[in-house]
């Protein structure tokens, strides 16, 4: 009789997919919580003290314009593009202005709050600080404009700066 001879593989533990498994599970609370802390600690808005309020008259919005394009899942983003110059003799690091948008009767129907310079995201030309004398150009994208908005121009209005 001829003897079987079988081979036995040592266990060698948990395999490498549930590591991977494991380190994704991981990866993924930690992301979930950071975004639950975000949440629940938004950055603080920048004030508008006397200070920055005497100095806004310095900073001059110019080629402001506005136009809507369609996004690639068929929504509707109104873009408004322009300038902001620095005319007095202080540097700045944020410059945040509200957007405020009204509809044919006048009536508020959103008002947003926005860097045009500095600010986190850096985005659409936004980053970085603002030297005096010195003029930049800045990208606004909207798409959750209510409907019942007015088409119009919203009224831009100086929110917050922060001096370097």
């Amino acid at each position: 009789m001829a003897s079987e001879q079988t081979t036995h593989k040592p266990d060698s533990g948990p395999s490498a997919l549930l590591y991977v498994l494991g380190a994704f599970t991981v990866l993924g609370v930690a992301l979930l919580g950071y975004m639950r802390w975000q949440d629940l600690h938004p950055p603080q808005a920048i004030g508008l003290t006397p200070d920055a309020k005497a100095y806004a008259r310095n900073l001059k919005l110019s080629d402001v314009e506005m136009k809507a394009n369609e996004s690639y899942m068929k929504q509707t983003v109104v873009e408004i593009n322009g300038k902001i110059a620095n005319a007095g003799d202080r540097a700045l690091d944020v410059v945040e202005i509200y957007c405020i948008f009204h509809d044919p009767y006048g009536q508020l129907v959103l008002r947003k709050r926005v860097a045009i310079v500095g600010g986190s995201s850096g985005v659409g030309g936004r980053k970085g600080g603002l030297k005096p004398g010195e003029t930049k150009s800045f990208r606004l994208p909207f798409d959750e404009i209510p409907e019942s908005w007015n088409q119009a121009m919203p009224q831009l209005v100086i929110a917050g700066v922060r001096f370097s």
